[in-house]
């Protein structure tokens, strides 16, 4: 199981993400990545931002789309807990 969250530098959203991802995460004893989708455009991979960057935070569940713009705790929180 994969799970990334999907920021960009100064977004007050994604700080906010941040921290319930963390929290969550560390409820369930699971961990996740970011990526920021500006350095990732920079150092070659355009298409993660073209893809999402209009709706950060993005929440990525195996790679699939989980949420965007805040994190879907209640819905998050069973989809870990069904893959555990």
């Amino acid at each position: 199981m994969t799970l990334e969250l999907l920021t960009r530098a100064g977004c007050q959203a994604c700080a906010a993400a941040r921290l319930d991802l963390a929290r969550i995460c560390a409820d369930l004893g699971v961990e996740f990545t970011e990526v920021d989708v500006d350095r990732a455009a920079a150092d070659g991979s355009p298409d993660i931002r073209a893809e999402y960057g209009d709706r950060l935070p993005v929440v990525l569940l195996d790679g699939d789309e989980h949420s965007y713009w805040e994190v879907d705790e209640p819905r998050l929180r069973a989809d870990l807990a069904a893959r555990a």
